[in-house]
């Protein structure tokens, strides 16, 4: 009783003409879950509703009805028996015939037609009678768009599921849907229109016969596509998703060819490009969907279009890449590609198509023609793009088959030939440089190979040697490789980048890469070829053009070759090709640049993993020998050899094997062979200068790559073996080095300074090593390693600052199961770092001066202790360690000290540090840091070289650091160390993410400003001014940080526009504008008493001796 109840109660509410559409949702939704629950069943719910069903009051019998059957569209997936569904089609069919419900009517009928048969479908015979119902009852036409759409989705469903119960229909069918679809122009209707269309072509070809004009005459009307509404309506139905569906009813059957392609031609002739490029879009898919015994009759016409698109009135454009390819790259239009499009489809169909191009006089006319040209820069614009559109015409008729491509060369292979004044009884060296000739060919010669590759892979037709265009290729090869070859030899390859030269190595590239088992070229022949691109790229290179075409040549045929390993072709490749490549990094003899060299074995190394493992060999073998002359004969010249030897390993060999998954024996056998020969030489005769800039530099970055690149285990070898090299060295067996707990020494210190050379160079490759490891890899004695990194960077060794940062980044905090006494935690490192820094403890107060060495090492070592302390803090900071802390304010206490106006307290009794200006470059140093510490590095501490990385490491330092850093700018009394403090200041802000700085942006404007005041009195912190001005851009334009920069428009626009006239960096003036620009979107009120000022500003910059600036300055004042 209570479920009765309640049912009323929501069918009354859907009923009710003032519900809300929420109301009525909420109602079917509460009665669908009745009977989804089978609280209630359907039998009972039609009886409860029997009176709004049937009453005579128009308006609840329609909702009434219509309630019913959205119920029904709830209930797709509940079974339903027989009976039910037959009572119910029944009623809503005889509802079609009642306008007044005619909503609910379709929706049911769809409901129940939609169903699947495992839950109970509607019959043949119901669904006949659904059909005769919609084509006696509905007027389609006079309905609104939402019933309309309604009607199309019920007829579309019949013709989908129920194809054959409405069979019967015929004419009836036809013509009903005739009629409802005329005149339509709604789009989503007309998607279904067009898709009924479809079906009912593809369904019912006899019935349709009779009235394939009349329907045509209403698909044509929509041709092209059209949307006259603005742009935003109808966005669910995209232009391009009806025009297919147009396109799919146009092909739908051939019924409609008679009408339809005469259309097409006719649209072709229209103004709108849009409509010529549907008009061959459409034209290439109905030529397949008919059928060539069809097209036949229109292939003129076709021909006729096509012709008079790409090569009548060619559209085309210079490509960018046109200089690189011999000026003969072109882009086509649209309507262009669409036509070739099209002229690929019939030619494909119809074979006797290519006939009509064949014969076509204007394209004879015109290659004899091209004969009057003798340089290629005398050629006409218009005649390139003629030019290039028959090269496309000939390949694509060329390209789908074998007989295709014969009917191509007999019609034009002959006439190229004697344009090029060739003769395949007579090969010559002497040939006529006439460039169309030469174009034409080489795109024959393509479209030929293409078709070879794609046959290649096919059962072979036993005389397909005999085929035409086979033998005429077969007896002008040896004629067209001589021409080819004695392009490059002429005079125009002189030229940069000469068309002749482009076309001359294409051709060559072409005659070398045709399949073995289709060979039109014999293997003397290819082998000729290969010497003649070889002789060209180990030539000086001074033609870099043609240098750089022959090798890309060779890369393309080594690339070919890796189909067939064991053929011919492969065997004098690897004999021409391959082995005097490869012995250009070994050779002297050579003029060639050894950059050139590089680049040329590297390239071809690429073609094949196994030529790259000769590559590698070869580099080894090259490395050990300029090693071996600069360190034991001290040849000097070989420096530059080896720093592009490492850079070739470095960036482009070792990735090459990274990228296909090479092994790791790669880099693992370069590193251990570096330590091998650091060994072997006892002494290195290269002088510091040198070996900072050059030599030691490039070797470091390759023992990073290598040793960043291999596994735990092979980083262990490296690591064990580069361990007991450098510390079997007497120079490393001093006492300060054997325990990892002792502070360095004075005079161990004094004693390193002269350490320079082989220490030198073993200590920076150890330090390399060190930056690449693992977390999880284990480095033997890290105690001792540890106090030689502490030695090495008090005495100025940068890369032992990276490596000590790499350290603390990613050691352990305890260890599980490894032997305590090879292998330590972070904390005990720590501790060793911090006795050895005379760092305090966690009570905040950072260095002890009374203690650190200051008096007798000189302001350098703590120079030295900063740099260290900044790298060490870089990395406790990513893994997000708290003890970075600690060397935050060891590091804010060395910027606070006054140079100026006395030394601190705990400073003054260190006598000897009386050099003003050496202070004041500690305390930049230690501002400095702070950019070291937030920066992104190359050298170390990156995820390349597997740095632990805690997620807003940066967001959270910025967060930490900023109040510390603002108290202390406030208590300041002193302008120099303020100034410092605000250098440190910069570096955080700038290297903090946005985001971050704009939810802090009303405290941290004023302090920018501040900071730009104070800095930008110094000219050598102009990067600094320009980074900072960034961030100032950043908060201007982003809304989050607009509100404060309202706030502070005044002391903003100040700022800007004194920078404008900052003569020290260009960059400066140009985004202090553009920042003003900005600000003039700021709020009026707050800016317009600034206006003068800016006005006066920008007028000045209107006379900046850069361009780039006036151009801002323009745009600026016309903004303001």
């Amino acid at each position: 009783m209570g479920d009765s109840v309640q049912l009323i109660k929501h069918v009354e509410l859907y009923v009710n003409s003032s519900a809300t559409p929420s109301q009525q949702v909420a109602s079917v939704d509460a009665v669908a879950a009745l009977l989804k629950n089978d609280l209630l069943t359907l039998d009972a719910l039609v009886r409860e509703m029997e009176m709004y069903l049937t009453t005579t009051d128009s308006i609840v019998r329609s909702r009434g009805t219509l309630l019913l059957a959205e119920i029904l569209e709830q209930l797709t997936s509940k079974p339903l028996n027989s009976t039910s569904i037959h009572s119910l089609i029944g009623f809503f069919t005889e509802r079609l015939a009642d306008w007044k419900a005619l909503r609910g009517a379709i929706v049911g009928c769809l409901a129940l037609l939609r169903r699947k048969v495992d839950v109970g479908i509607v019959t043949d015979s119901e669904a006949k009678a659904v059909a005769q119902s919609y084509l006696q009852n509905l007027q389609v036409q006079s309905l609104g768009q939402h019933d309309r759409k309604l009607s199309f989705q019920l007829m579309d469903c019949l013709l989908d599921r129920y194809p054959g119960a409405i069979r019967d229909l015929g004419d009836n069918l036809v013509y009903g849907i005739c009629e409802a679809i005329d005149g339509e122009k709604d789009p989503q209707c007309l998607l279904l229109v067009f898709h009924i269309v479809e079906s009912l072509a593809r369904l019912y070809t006899g019935p349709l016969a009779n009235f394939a004009e009349d329907l045509f005459e209403i698909l044509g009307s929509y041709f092209p596509i059209h949307f006259t509404h603005p742009k935003g309506e109808d966005d669910d139905v995209k232009r391009e998703e009806l025009s297919r569906a147009l396109m799919l009813a146009f092909a739908s059957t051939h019924l409609f060819e008679p009408f339809s392609i005469p259309l097409l031609l006719e649209k072709l002739s229209s103004s709108l490009p849009s409509a010529k490029v549907e008009s061959f879009k459409y034209l290439s898919y109905c030529s397949t969907k008919y059928g060539p015994e069809r097209m036949v009759k229109h292939a003129e016409a076709l021909w006729s279009s096509v012709k008079d698109v790409t090569y009548i009135s060619p559209s085309s454009t210079p490509s960018t890449e046109s200089e690189s390819m011999g000026g003969m790259s072109f882009q086509d239009s649209e309507i262009m590609r669409h036509a070739f499009v099209l002229l690929q489809e019939v030619t494909r169909q119809h074979a006797d198509f290519v006939s009509l191009v064949i014969a076509d006089n204007d394209i004879h006319v015109f290659i004899n023609s091209l004969n009057q040209y003798k340089e290629f820069d005398d050629i006409p614009v218009l005649v390139k793009q003629k030019l290039h559109a028959l090269g496309h015409i000939l390949s694509t008729c060329a390209k789908p088959s074998v007989e295709l491509c014969n009917k191509v060369f007999e019609g034009f292979f002959p006439l190229l030939m004697d344009g090029f004044g060739l003769s395949a009884a007579k090969p010559s060296d002497n040939v006529e440089c006439k460039f169309g000739a030469i174009y034409l060919c080489t795109e024959l010669l393509a479209a030929s190979r293409y078709l070879t590759l794609s046959l290649d892979n096919c059962t072979l037709d036993p005389d397909f040697s005999r085929q035409t265009w086979h033998v005429m290729l077969s007896n002008f090869s040896k004629s067209l490789e001589k021409a080819f070859i004695a392009l490059l030899r002429s005079n125009v390859a002189d030229n940069a980048e000469s068309a002749y030269v482009y076309f001359g190595v294409k051709g060559l590239q072409i005659l070398a890469t045709f399949p073995e088992s289709f060979l039109p070229v014999s293997k003397s022949i290819y082998d000729d070829i290969l010497l003649e691109l070889v002789s060209i790229v180990t030539s000086s290179g001074s033609k870099t053009f043609l240098w750089t075409l022959a090798l890309k040549a060779l890369v393309e045929i080594g690339f070919f070759i890796n189909k067939c390993p064991g053929s011919g072709k492969a065997a004098s490749f690897e004999s021409i090709v391959v082995e005097k490549i490869v012995s250009l990094i070994s050779s002297d003899d050579s003029a060639l640049p050894l950059s050139l060299k590089l680049q040329a074995v590297f390239e071809i190394g690429e073609t094949r993993k196994d030529i790259m493992l000769r590559v590698v060999q070869a580099l080894d073998e090259a490395i050990s020998t300029k090693f071996s002359e600069v360190n034991d004969h001290g040849n000097h010249e070989s420096y530059n050899m080896i720093v592009k030897l490492l850079d070739t390993y470095t960036q482009k060999v070792l990735p090459w094997f990274l990228e296909i998954g090479g092994s790791e024996e790669i880099p693992l056998n370069f590193a251990l062979g570096i330590w091998d020969k650091m060994e072997t030489s006892r002494f290195l005769n290269v002088n510091p200068l040198q070996i900072a800039s050059g030599v030691l530099g490039a070797t470091m970055t390759a023992m990073k790559s290598a040793v960043g690149s291999c596994s735990k285990e092979n980083q262990e070898i490296i690591i064990s073996k580069a361990f007991g090299i450098l510390f079997s060295s007497t120079d490393f067996g001093s006492p300060g080095f054997k325990s990892g707990n002792d502070i360095v020494k004075e005079d161990e210190l004094q004693q390193t300074n002269n350490n320079v050379g082989r220490d030198k160079w073993l200590t920076s490759l150890f330090a390399s090593v060190v930056i690449a490891l693992r977390p999880q890899t284990i480095i033997p004695n890290g105690k001792m390693v540890l106090q030689l990194f502490i030695t090495s960077l008090l005495n100025g060794h940068v890369p032992s600052a990276h490596a000590l940062g790499s350290l603390v980044n990613k050691l352990p905090l305890e260890i599980n199961g490894m032997d305590s006494s090879t292998s330590f935690t972070l904390n005990e490192a720590m501790d060793i770092i911090f006795h050895s820094f005379n760092i305090l403890g966690n009570d905040g107060s950072g260095i002890d001066f009374g203690s650190l060495r200051l008096n007798t090492l000189r302001i350098q070592s703590a120079i030295n202790t900063v740099v260290g302390l900044a790298w060490i803090g870089k990395g406790l900071l990513m893994r997000g360690h708290e003890k970075v802390k600690d060397i935050t304010m060891s590091l804010l206490s060395f910027l606070t000290m006054d140079g100026q106006d006395g030394l601190p307290k705990q400073f003054q009794n260190l006598i000897e540090v009386s050099d003003e200006k050496g202070v004041n470059q500690l305390m930049i140093c230690a501002g400095d840091a702070f950019r070291t510490i937030m920066s992104e590095s190359e050298e170390c501490l990156n995820r390349k070289y597997h740095a632990n990385v805690r997620p807003l490491y940066k967001q959270r330092f910025f967060s930490t650091i900023m109040p510390i850093l603002i108290s202390l700018v406030v208590k300041s009394e002193s302008s120099f160390v303020r100034s410092m403090l605000y250098r440190a200041f910069a570096h955080v802000v700038t290297e903090t993410p946005l985001s971050a700085i704009l939810g802090e942006a009303k405290k941290l404007v004023p302090l920018l400003l501040d900071c730009l005041s104070m800095l930008r009195k110094d000219v050598s912190n102009k990067e600094i001014i320009y980074s900072l001005l960034l961030v100032i851009s950043g908060v201007l334009v982003e809304k989050t940080g607009q509100e404060a920069a309202v706030e502070n428009a005044p002391g903003i626009i100040n700022q800007l526009t004194d920078l404008t006239a900052y003569s020290h960096m260009t960059a400066i003036r140009e985004t202090a504008i553009q920042c003003l620009v900005a600000v003039s979107q700021l709020s009026h009120t707050r800016i317009y008493p600034l206006r003068t000022k800016v006005l006066r500003a920008t007028s000045k910059a209107l006379d900046d001796p850069k361009r780039v600036v006036r151009q801002e300055a323009v745009r600026c004042h016309q903004t303001w």
